[in-house]
């Protein structure tokens, strides 16, 4: 704000949340406009606006408030507060069984996008179609298809080794974790017999790796672009891990999953048909340049704990960086080669299309026939982060019931590694909360709250 603004005072203000608000003091108009459902920050963020309370909301990762000042003596004014690196975050949402996961772009604007496609193409000459739709891969994400198919990997052999040294409480009655040497007090145990304990879990240290890192199986396709897979055949097509099958899709040669490659382009004939181009006259694949090599895992009767403290520090750094690089890399081979998620269900497909296999049990299945409702699937349908809630002190006090909104979340990955010496990444410390302190008796956080 220049020199030339003028700074107002006023009497007492009402908290209120929504998408606009206006209210009047004795000398001047605020008037703050927001884009979606604003929530509370730290209060008096800024001098000038000492009896204003700071409020924030989501654009482009960021968090972003406007406000326009209007006085009777001179112009309006904007000021823009932008701040990147949030105190807190809310939680992933919780979707229930009976209610659909969202589009990630809504149908508005995929209708939208796809009216100013004709447009702009109307009256222009056919461009040939790029790969991967055309059959060819996409020769610089095969290194990225590599290193994902590694990463995983090298995460898998890392969790085992770090099991051993860091405790995985897992309930005896639900599929809730927690990553600590003692099970969290609160109720939210929804298995056999919840409402005669009460909600309470029943911890036992006997947490695998396919707890902390959820698998998610799909269908292994030999050719891409081929038929959809039908409903007879579900049993006789193999299923296999699903970022596994979109590395292979990638460019990833694993033997035991052999699939199509072809080295040109498909002859499209209609919309739904195509003829696969000559290639008698093409070189031996064998003279191409070799692979890459990829990992294995390495059995459990194999696996040798950390010896001292310096070591589980140097595994949970490398574990932390292969949970990132994998995240990473399938994001970016995500957005070329199509994966889609039933929104009903937690059912996976790497595809162009999903399969016809009429296997959805989620809600009100009855009605379409068991078959699941495809849409474009986001990062954490293809590799869910499995979030538990972060213990403050390992060391110290266990956590309390009553303090639970002072808490915060991590994905359980994170948290091992969290716990096993490695540095909390910057991106996961608002859904943490390590910025807010947490009371030490009862009677402090009801004087917060």
């Amino acid at each position: 704000m220049n020199s030339s603004s003028h700074y107002f005072s006023h009497g007492t203000i009402a908290l209120f949340c929504g998408k606009g608000m206006d209210f009047r003091p004795k000398v001047g108009t605020l008037q703050a406009s927001f884009n979606g459902k604003s929530e509370f920050l730290n209060l008096h963020v800024f001098p000038a606006l000492t009896s204003i309370d700071s409020f924030r909301f989501q654009e482009h990762g960021c968090n972003v408030l406007k406000l326009s000042l209007k006085s009777r003596t001179s112009q309006s004014q904007a000021l823009v507060v932008r701040s990147d690196h949030p105190q807190n975050s809310d939680f992933p949402k919780y979707y229930s069984k009976k209610e659909k996961k969202p589009f990630p772009v809504p149908i508005v604007d995929l209708r939208r996008a796809a009216r100013e496609r004709l447009k702009s193409r109307k009256g222009k000459p056919k461009t040939p179609v790029p790969p991967p739709k055309n059959g060819l891969l996409v020769k610089t994400l095969i290194p990225v298809a590599y290193d994902v198919f590694n990463a995983r990997i090298t995460l898998i052999n890392n969790l085992k080794k770090l099991l051993k040294v860091v405790p995985v409480q897992a309930c005896r009655f639900c599929n809730e974790i927690h990553v600590g040497p003692v099970g969290h007090p609160f109720k939210s145990c929804k298995g056999a017999n919840a409402n005669i304990r009460k909600g309470l879990h029943e911890w036992i240290t006997n947490a695998t790796v396919d707890d902390v890192f959820l698998p998610v199986e799909a269908f292994h396709l030999y050719d891409r672009l081929g038929r959809r897979i039908p409903h007879e055949e579900r049993f006789s097509i193999p299923r296999i891990p699903a970022i596994v099958e979109l590395c292979i899709q990638a460019g990833v040669d694993v033997p035991e999953y052999p699939t199509k490659r072809r080295r040109k382009p498909i002859i499209r004939i209609s919309k739904s048909e195509f003829v696969d181009a000559d290639e008698s006259e093409l070189p031996d694949t064998d003279t191409e340049r070799p692979k890459r090599p990829v990992l294995t895992e390495i059995p459990d009767s194999e696996i040798v704990a950390p010896s001292d403290e310096e070591e589980t520090t140097l595994l949970a750094e490398e574990t932390l960086r292969a949970w990132d690089q994998m995240r990473r890399g399938a994001k970016k081979l995500m957005k070329m080669y199509l994966v889609r998620v039933c929104g009903y269900c937690p059912e996976v497909h790497v595809g162009p299309s999903g399969h016809k296999a009429q296997n959805c049990g989620a809600f009100k299945h009855q009605q379409r026939n068991g078959q699941h409702g495809w849409q474009a699937a986001v990062l954490n349908d293809l590799i869910p982060p499995r979030y538990v809630w972060h213990v403050p002190d390992v060391n110290g006090a266990p956590m309390e019931r009553e303090l639970r909104n002072f808490y915060g979340q991590a994905p359980a990955v994170v948290e091992m590694c969290i716990q096993a010496g490695a540095a909390v990444p910057e991106e996961y410390r608002p859904t943490m909360r390590l910025d807010v302190g947490i009371p030490s008796t009862i009677k402090e956080a009801e004087m917060v709250v």
